[in-house]
C-alpha cells in the first residue's frame, strides 16, 4: 500500500481538472474547511459515489490511565465520522 502525500494528491487533481496547483491547493483545502465546520454543527457532508462526513457521539465512560492502572472517567466528546457509499466500496472491492 502507498501513502499518498498531500503534494501528490494537489498534484493529480491540478493535472485532472486543468487547473494550477495552488488553484487545486485552494480548492481541496476550502473543501474540508466547508466539511469541518458542518461536522462541528451536527450537520452531515454528503457526496453522491463517495460518502458521508458526519459527527458521532462519544459517551462519557471509565477508562484506565496505562502507566499507573488507576481508574479516570473520560469525558463525552465528538468525533469526525466517514461513512463510505456503496459505489465506493464497490470500486475499491474491484466490483
Amino acid at each position: 500500500m502507498t501513502k499518498l502525500s498531500k503534494d501528490v494528491v494537489v498534484a493529480d487533481v491540478a493535472s485532472r481538472a486543468g487547473v494550477s496547483k495552488t488553484d487545486a491547493e485552494n480548492v481541496l483545502s476550502q473543501f474540508f474547511q466547508i466539511a469541518a465546520d458542518a461536522m462541528r454543527h451536527g450537520d452531515e457532508v454528503s457526496w453522491p459515489q463517495f460518502g458521508k462526513f458526519s459527527q458521532t457521539q462519544r459517551s462519557a465512560r471509565q477508562g484506565r490511565n496505562p502507566q499507573t492502572g488507576e481508574s479516570i472517567q473520560i469525558a463525552a466528546s465528538k468525533a469526525p465520522k466517514f461513512t463510505a457509499s456503496a459505489a465506493l466500496k464497490k470500486d475499491v472491492n474491484g466490483g
